[in-house]
C-alpha cells in the first residue's frame, strides 16, 4: 500500500496491527520517532516532553552495544519488551504491535550483533502481537550487507514493513508491504484511500530510485565507504578522549562522544558544540540518542571515500579546537 509520508505509513501500519490483533498495546523503544501524526506522534517519545505518550503506548530501553555485552544484547531487549507486554496486561490492554526502527537510529544507533532482534519479535508473537519494521531510514541498502535493515537479523520476517525517506529520494513517496493475512482483517473492516499515493509520478520517481541503486552499485558502495569512514572516525578516537564508540553499518553511522570513557559519561554539551562547529565548516550532521551525544552520520548514498576523509578531517580539526 503506499502513502505519501512515512508518518502515514507508520500510522496506517498501526491501524491495520490493531484490526489485525482486536487489541490496542503498542510498544516502541524509549527514544523511538516514528511519524508526527497525531496517533504515531504519541508513539515517538523523541518528540519531547510536551507530546504525551498515549495511554496504551509503552516504552523499552533499546539495544545498547557500547554498554552491554553482545551476547546479552538479545535477552536485555526481549526481557524489556516482555516487561512492557506484562505492564500493558496489567492494566487490561492486550499488546498488539511492537514497532522498531531497525538501526534504532532515534535512540543513538544500534546495527550488532546481528540477530538480537529475533528474541523481542518471539515474545510480541507469543504474546499475540506482530513486529512492525520501521524501515523508513534504514531501508533501500543503506546498512551496506543487507537492502532492509530487518534483513541484517537472519531468518527474521515482519508482519509488516514501512517505508519512506529515501524511497522518493526527496519526491514524497512511502509506503507499506504487509503479510496478506495480518491486512485481511483491515480490507473487510476498514475504508483507506490516499489522495495522492501511489500517483503515476510518484512511482516513476521510485523506480527511478531503485534503478539507480542497481545501477550504480549505491548497496556495495555504502558498505566500502562505510567501512572506510569508521575505519577513519576509529583513528581519530586514538587521538581524540572525547569518542567513546564508533559503530554502525554501511552508511549509517554513529559516534558516541563521553566526558569519561571508564564511566561512558554523555558528552552532551560538547556534541552540541561539535555538530556547531561542523556546521560552520559546512559539514551539516546532527545529534541523536536519549542524551544527543552520538553523532548520526547518515549522507548521500553516493557518497565516495573522499568524501568521507573530508568529513573525518574536518571533524578532526573541530575536536582539536575544542
Amino acid at each position: 500500500m503506499f502513502t505519501c509520508t512515512g508518518s502515514e505509513a507508520n500510522d496506517l501500519a498501526m491501524r491495520i496491527a490493531k484490526a489485525h490483533t482486536k487489541a490496542e498495546g503498542l510498544i516502541v523503544t524509549r527514544f523511538a520517532y516514528h511519524g508526527v501524526t497525531e496517533s504515531i506522534a504519541q508513539a515517538s517519545p523523541s518528540l519531547g516532553r510536551f507530546v504525551q505518550l498515549g495511554k496504551t503506548v509503552r516504552t523499552v530501553p533499546a539495544p545498547d552495544s557500547y554498554r552491554v555485552p553482545p551476547e546479552e544484547q538479545g535477552k536485555a531487549f526481549a526481557a524489556g519488551v516482555s516487561a512492557a507486554i506484562a505492564d500493558l496486561r496489567a492494566h487490561g490492554v492486550q499488546p498488539a504491535a511492537l514497532m522498531v526502527d531497525t538501526v534504532f537510529s532515534s535512540d543513538g544507533i544500534f546495527t550488532d550483533p546481528a540477530g538480537f532482534l529475533n528474541e523481542a519479535v518471539a515474545a510480541i508473537r507469543e504474546a499475540g502481537g506482530i513486529f512492525i519494521a520501521d524501515e523508513v531510514q534504514p531501508g533501500l541498502g543503506r546498512t551496506g550487507d543487507a537492502f532492509w535493515g530487518f534483513m541484517r537479523h537472519e531468518g527474521l520476517v515482519p508482519d509488516i514493513v514501512t517505508m519512506g525517506k529515501p524511497l522518493g529520494n526527496g519526491h514524497p513517496l512511502a509506503g507499506l508491504a504487509i503479510r496478506p493475512e495480518v491486512l485481511a482483517a483491515f480490507g473487510r473492516e476498514c475504508r483507506y484511500f490516499n489522495t495522492f499515493g501511489g500517483n503515476p509520478v510518484s512511482m516513476a520517481a521510485g523506480m527511478a530510485v531503485l534503478d539507480v541503486i542497481e545501477r550504480e552499485g549505491l548497496m556495495a558502495n555504502a558498505q566500502r565507504v562505510g567501512r572506510h569512514l569508521r575505519t577513519g572516525l576509529a583513528k581519530l578516537a586514538e587521538r581524540h578522549t572525547l569518542i567513546g564508540d564508533v559503530r554502525g553499518a554501511g552508511l549509517f553511522v554513529g559516534l558516541e562522544l563521553v566526558t569519561d570513557r571508564q564511566a561512558r559519561t554523555p558528552a552532551t554539551a560538547e556534541t552540541v558544540r561539535v555538530v556547531n562547529g561542523l556546521r560552520e565548516r559546512q559539514v551539516l550532521l546532527s545529534a541523536t540518542g536519549e542524551h544527543a551525544n552520538t553523532l548520526k552520520i547518515r549522507p548521500p548514498m553516493v557518497f565516495s571515500e573522499v568524501n568521507a576523509d573530508l568529513l573525518v578531517e574536518t571533524l578532526d580539526q573541530v575536536l582539536a579546537g575544542l
